[in-house]
């Protein structure tokens, strides 16, 4: 089994089980996972993590990530994008100098309402299941960290901006708020995924030219923690899965030995407890 992570840039028309289902069969291994899911309109960065490395995808799904969007003004869909049935239509007046100062003052933290047609699970069935059964159901909140908002371009009845934000965020709905922050309505009609963390769409992979002999990504291409070179005594206690005291202050730390990296460790309250292994 080959053990690594594949950065792929997304294409549009399949859903991120799609993709993991394509590298499974390439690699002719079951242990494949994703690290945040992208809707079938949505292209970018999928993180796809194999062997030991799907332990990461927590890990790597809480990155923060960032997103270029187009929204179109005027309509309201059930699916909050284009593809979906539009519920509502409203022409739009608004002006370009409204835009931009709703867009600023838009708030960088605030609850968010799941969108209807998502994954997310209520009483152990997906959102999506009770859209399909036209059955009502509560909608879960998050909170959620807008951490940066620009706009890109202003048209006639669309607004393309990026965005960076917190895990669990999503662009749909988003898009929602925003409008209904300058009293409109508007529905998501593209979305790239242009960073995850510390990788960018420049980093990626067509999934087309993936084969067999692509070789995989490894953690110094993931993160950028602090190394820590450490002694046998040590290397054995990383080998049994020991908390340790390390004198340091860091979050997060690469521990070494011979400069190779044996462990990711994370601080919690006095000590280091492993949250990855490599040997």
């Amino acid at each position: 089994m080959q053990d690594g992570v594949l950065f792929i840039n997304k294409p549009q028309g399949l859903t991120s089980r799609d993709v993991v289902n394509q590298v499974s069969k390439i690699y002719q291994t079951k242990k494949v996972g994703h690290t945040g899911t992208l809707d079938p309109l949505a292209t970018g960065v999928l993180i796809i993590c194999l062997g030991k490395y799907t332990k990461l995808v927590d890990e790597l799904t809480s990155s923060e990530k960032e997103y270029v969007a187009t929204m179109k003004l005027g309509i309201k869909t059930d699916t909050a994008d284009i593809t979906g049935n539009i519920i509502e239509e409203k022409e739009s007046t608004i002006s370009k100098k409204e835009i931009e100062v709703a867009f600023q003052k838009f708030p960088k933290e605030y609850t968010q309402t799941v969108p209807l047609y998502s994954a997310v699970k209520v009483n152990g069935k997906k959102l999506y299941e009770y859209a399909r059964e036209k059955k009502e159901v509560q909608l879960p909140k998050r909170k959620v960290w807008i951490k940066n908002l620009e706009i890109l371009n202003i048209a006639k009845d669309t607004i393309t901006f990026k965005t960076t934000v917190s895990k669990g965020t999503y662009i749909r709905s988003l898009i929602e708020d925003l409008a209904k922050s300058f009293n409109e309505v508007a529905t998501m009609q593209s979305l790239v995924r242009t960073k995850q963390g510390k990788i960018s769409i420049e980093d990626c992979i067509e999934l087309d030219n993936i084969h067999r002999e692509t070789s995989l990504k490894t953690l110094t291409d993931l993160f950028e923690y602090p190394k820590i070179e450490i002694d046998e005594e040590t290397k054995r206690k990383v080998e049994n899965g020991n908390k340790l005291f390390l004198n340091t202050t860091e979050p997060k730390v690469f521990l070494t030995f011979h400069q190779t990296i044996l462990a990711i460790y994370e601080k919690q309250e006095n000590c280091y407890k492993m949250i990855f292994k490599v040997i």
